[in-house]
């Protein structure tokens, strides 16, 4: 019974990756031939790379009636090409929406953009993940999610300063079901996206405390990671 469901499973394998590269390839030709788009891309780049909240805020409401469009593009934009952490957006839908829309806003737009690293990293496979996201991390995430399958996913999600696309990457390479990790996803990020919401809205200037406790934390994680790997090593020797 398990032999005629492989070839399906390459083949919907195969249609994943092609419809990532009609997307990739659209992409590309959008930001070489249109300036527009270029100019766009690029200035939301920069402002993402500055960490500057108010100014994604303006950028954000430029938009008129399609802020949220933009809020979410910016997301997904945070999660594949700017190394920033995306809680500056959170912050930001705050400032321009308020607590409760910005927090509503903020959680769809983080499953988007986690939804859309699980889909990539399930239509490319490990190697290009792993060249993406280091290996490092990919390996320390492997041991976590077998240990614990989807609750890893919430664990990871509930944790400041843990590399979010890292996790939705590594899930990708899993079986876990597309399902339990946009539920896993969404449970966990519940309560940082709402106090993330609220500070934005009511103390922006919290910002900088939060990119330095991220930074922290996240060399933290790449110290123990290395300091565990080499005791591995010496262990093996």
């Amino acid at each position: 019974m398990s032999r005629p469901t492989e070839p399906n499973a390459r083949a919907v394998r195969r249609l994943r990756l092609w419809a990532l590269l009609i997307v990739a390839l659209s992409s590309g030709l959008l930001y070489g031939l249109v300036d527009g788009f270029r100019e766009e891309t690029n200035r939301a780049l920069g402002i993402l790379g500055r960490g500057d909240v108010a100014g994604l805020r303006d950028y954000i409401l430029s938009f008129g009636i399609w802020a949220p469009v933009a809020s979410c593009f910016l997301m997904v934009l945070q999660a594949l090409a700017a190394p920033v952490p995306s809680f500056l957006i959170t912050f930001a839908n705050g400032l321009a929406f308020g607590v409760f829309w910005g927090w509503t806003l903020s959680l769809f737009g983080h499953v988007l953009a986690a939804a859309v690293c699980f889909g990539v990293s399930r239509a490319l496979g490990r190697g290009p993940v792993e060249a993406l996201v280091g290996r490092t991390g990919l390996e320390s995430a492997d041991r976590w999610f077998e240990r614990w399958g989807m609750y890893a996913v919430f664990a990871g999600r509930l944790v400041p300063g843990v590399a979010f696309d890292a996790i939705s990457y590594a899930a990708g390479l899993t079986r876990m079901r597309f399902g339990a990790f946009v539920l896993a996803t969404a449970l966990g990020i519940l309560p940082q996206t709402f106090l993330y919401s609220y500070l934005g809205r009511q103390a922006p200037e919290y910002v900088g405390l939060f990119l330095v406790t991220s930074a922290l934390v996240i060399v933290g994680v790449l110290v123990f990671a290395v300091v565990r790997r080499r005791k591995g090593g010496r262990g093996g020797d």
